[in-house]
């Protein structure tokens, strides 16, 4: 039987909403949805381009936590709010993923928790 362990920054919402940055599952990682604000001041950068790099500091450092690397990933759903703008991001995906090429969907959506967030990206990781 596999153990469940859950990983958490100790973030405010964490224990408002109910949830894990992460969850660790036998082999898999099951990382929340990560925005994009800054990770030490708790601001959400205007820029766009800002909030990927931010959002992907994040999960990568929850992903070490667990005990996954990025080239672990293999699934990752990114959200936006900004539409029209896929090829401008792109080459930010392709500098995390371009050699590790996991299953991925992009989807633009009208909004996120909080109308200052443009980003955010969910992955799934497994051990092989």
């Amino acid at each position: 039987m596999s153990t469940r362990r859950n990983i958490s920054f100790g973030g405010q919402l964490e224990s408002i909403v109910g949830y894990s940055r992460a969850v660790v599952v036998g082999p898999w990682c099951f990382l929340a949805g990560t925005t994009g604000s800054d990770p030490h001041t708790k601001q959400i950068p205007a820029d766009i381009k800002v909030q990927v790099a931010n959002a992907f500091g994040t999960a990568e450092r929850a992903l070490l936590e667990a005990g996954f690397v990025m080239s672990d990933v293999v699934r990752v759903t990114y959200y936006v709010t900004e539409p029209g703008i896929h090829d401008e991001l792109a080459p930010l995906f392709g500098d995390r993923f371009r050699d590790i090429r996991p299953a991925a969907t992009y989807l633009e959506v009208a909004g996120l928790a909080y109308p200052e967030l443009k980003f955010e990206v969910e992955i799934t990781a497994l051990k092989a």
